[in-house]
C-alpha cells in the first residue's frame, strides 16, 4: 500500500527537520502552506527550503493547491456541517474543487516513485489542514503516517465524523442532524 507522511515544521532547526524526514526515509517534501514563508523561522521560507533540502537529497515542491487558509465559497448549506471550525469547513469545501483533486492525483502518482511527506507549519496534525489532506488520502487507499520528533509516528485514521462517498471523496457530516424548514417527523 502506498504511504504518505505528514509533518509540521514548527520551531525545529534544519538539522532536526532533516533527522525527522530521514527517520522515515522521505525523499520529497510537498509544502502545503498557502503562503510558504516564515518571519520567525527564515530557514522555512520557500526559497530557503528549495536551497537546503536538496543538499540532503530531499526534493522540495510547493503544493499551492493544497494550501490552507481557505474561505467558504458557498452561501448556502455545506456538505461538511460536522466541522464546527469554519476554517476546516472551508478547506473541506476546497477539497471538492478540481484544483485540489488534480493535486491529490498528482501526489498519489508521486508516491509510486518517491517517499513523500506533506509539510505545513503547525506541529500538531490535528490542528492543521494536514488532517483533512490525510483524510482525503486515506479515503483513496493511501496509508498516512504523521511524523514527530524522536522517531515517533502515528498512523492516521479517518476522522470520526467523516464518511467516504462513492467517488472516494470525504464528506464531514456523520452524527449531524439537519433540520429542514417545514419538515416534521412522522408520528
Amino acid at each position: 500500500m502506498p504511504e504518505v507522511f505528514t509533518l509540521g515544521h514548527g520551531t525545529r532547526s534544519t538539522e532536526l527537520l532533516v533527522e525527522v524526514l530521514r527517520s522515515a526515509a522521505v525523499t520529497c517534501v510537498i509544502d502545503v502552506r498557502r503562503f510558504p514563508a516564515s518571519r520567525r523561522h527564515p530557514h522555512f521560507h520557500k526559497n530557503a527550503l528549495q536551497r537546503w533540502l536538496p543538499e540532503h537529497s530531499i526534493d522540495y515542491e510547493w503544493g499551492e493547491a493544497f494550501g490552507g487558509r481557505r474561505t467558504s465559497l458557498k452561501d448556502g448549506p455545506t456538505r461538511h456541517p460536522a466541522w464546527r471550525n469554519a476554517a476546516f469547513r472551508a478547506y473541506a469545501e476546497h477539497m471538492e474543487t478540481p484544483e485540489f483533486q488534480k493535486a491529490l492525483e498528482s501526489l498519489k502518482k508521486r508516491t509510486r516513485s518517491q517517499s513523500v511527506s506533506v509539510m505545513c507549519a503547525e506541529t500538531l496534525w490535528w490542528r492543521c489542514h494536514r488532517r483533512l489532506i490525510a483524510d482525503a488520502l486515506t479515503a483513496s487507499g493511501i496509508q498516512v503516517t504523521h511524523l514527530f520528533d524522536g522517531h515517533m509516528t502515528q498512523t492516521h485514521e479517518l476522522s470520526e465524523f467523516a464518511r467516504v462517498d462513492a467517488h472516494d471523496r470525504v464528506i464531514y457530516d456523520v452524527g449531524v442532524t439537519l433540520s429542514l424548514p417545514g419538515a416534521s417527523l412522522p408520528e
